[in-house]
């Protein structure tokens, strides 16, 4: 596994998870409630989701929010800012709030403008979609993790984990009008890239999450034997070989993925 590719499919876990933690006393179904209840009846604007989610901090986190927003106010370069960004986006990130997180990432990465930095605002645009049920909020955050990952994509084209992240975007939240979309931009890395861990990797979870187990095995063998090192792969193939009824060779890579956590 690449450094890259690490920091594009669980950038937002490995950046912001360990780094700041926090309780809030509010159970999550109730956070859930009062979120969609200050949401309800408004058209969905980063105003409004920062808005909701100040609104279920403790006065402790609501206090060390408000000194953020006050330095980065007093901040001159775009540096500076970055890093003020980047620390917002931690903040809301333990304080389970992964959209406006991700507002706060996609903001350090319109000034900063690297591929890495667009990964991060993908990746946590990513995790809130994956964790998110309102239909509303899922398309805000799909739409942005697709933005995030192309302008990734456009300034470095040569790094396949930016559109593999792209096509898993969109099978997360696949587009009305192309249903099929991620498996398209798949099939066509695949043919670009034969030798690319990742493509398999993210074809071997799509045909997980459709019960194809026979095919996501090929996939993930595939991927193993590209990268027998990648930690993600033994994850993977563990599921797809349990739901072959192989229990064996589940329990093999079980043991593998674990290994590697």
């Amino acid at each position: 596994m690449s450094r890259v590719q690490l920091v594009v499919l669980l950038s937002a876990v490995l950046l912001f998870s360990g780094l700041y933690w926090g309780f809030d006393t509010k159970p999550p179904r109730q956070r859930d409630v009062e979120r969609s209840r200050a949401l309800q009846g408004e058209s969905t604007s980063p105003e409004q989701i920062l808005s909701a989610a100040t609104a279920q901090l403790s006065p402790d986190s609501a206090a060390v929010l408000s000194a953020l927003e006050q330095q980065l106010q007093a901040l001159e370069t775009d540096v500076e800012k970055v890093s003020l960004y980047k620390a917002l986006a931690a903040f809301w990130f333990r304080n389970d709030a992964p959209i406006a997180s991700g507002l706060a990432a996609q903001q350090a990465a319109e000034l900063e403008n690297t591929d890495a930095a667009w990964s991060v605002a993908g990746a946590t645009y990513f995790q809130a979609l994956s964790a998110e049920k309102d239909p509303l909020l899922r398309d805000f955050c799909a739409k942005r993790a697709v933005k995030a990952f192309e302008s990734a994509a456009s300034l470095q084209p040569e790094v396949v984990e930016h559109r593999v992240n792209l096509a898993l975007v969109y099978a997360e939240q696949p587009p009305p009008d192309n249903p099929m979309q991620a498996v398209l931009i798949l099939r066509d890395l695949e043919a670009k890239y034969p030798d690319a861990p990742a493509v398999y990797n993210a074809l071997g979870r799509l045909a997980i999450k459709t019960q194809q187990w026979e095919r996501a095995i090929q996939r993930l063998e595939k991927a193993y034997s590209l990268d027998p090192d990648n930690p993600f792969t033994p994850c993977l193939l563990s599921k797809a070989y349990a739901g072959a009824g192989q229990s064996d060779k589940a329990d093999t890579f079980a043991k593998r993925c674990r290994e590697r956590q």
